[in-house]
């Protein structure tokens, strides 16, 4: 059984699904791994993780949406150090995940024909947000 880990940087150039697929997907072949588990952990509390729909862009747009009316900009809220959009970045990660599971299976990542692996930036702004990747198994 082997292991290896590594963390990446991603630029997000603001709010919305950001598609990390390529970048996630080039490590794990650079490791030449045939059988494991790949995790992935965002070291952030206002950006998540999803697994969601590659193809069609009103998808994304249709979710990124949905998040806004669920967590909306707001005065009501308490917690807005870094701005209105503080706390319903906190809000909208909290209701996503910040680490993904995804089996490994004859050297290839085991997504679904349209599923695309995404950073969820919440907030308005860019931001550089790190990613811990650990991948085990032989």
């Amino acid at each position: 059984m082997r292991q290896d880990t590594t963390q990446i940087v991603i630029d997000t150039p603001g709010q919305g699904l950001h598609d990390i697929t390529r970048d996630v997907t080039r490590w794990v072949a650079a490791q030449d791994f045939r059988e494991g588990l790949l995790t992935l952990f965002c070291r952030h509390t206002s950006a998540s993780l999803l697994i969601q729909e590659n193809a069609a862009p009103a998808a994304r747009r249709d979710l990124e949406r949905w998040f806004a009316t669920i967590a909306p900009e707001s005065t009501r809220y308490e917690h807005d150090d870094e701005g209105p959009d503080d706390m319903p970045a906190h809000l909208r990660a909290a209701v996503t995940a910040t680490s993904l599971t995804i089996p490994l299976i004859d050297g290839q990542l085991t997504l679904g024909i349209w599923q695309g692996i995404y950073l969820f930036e919440h907030r308005r702004l860019a931001h550089r947000r790190t990613l811990a990747l650990h991948l085990i198994g032989e």
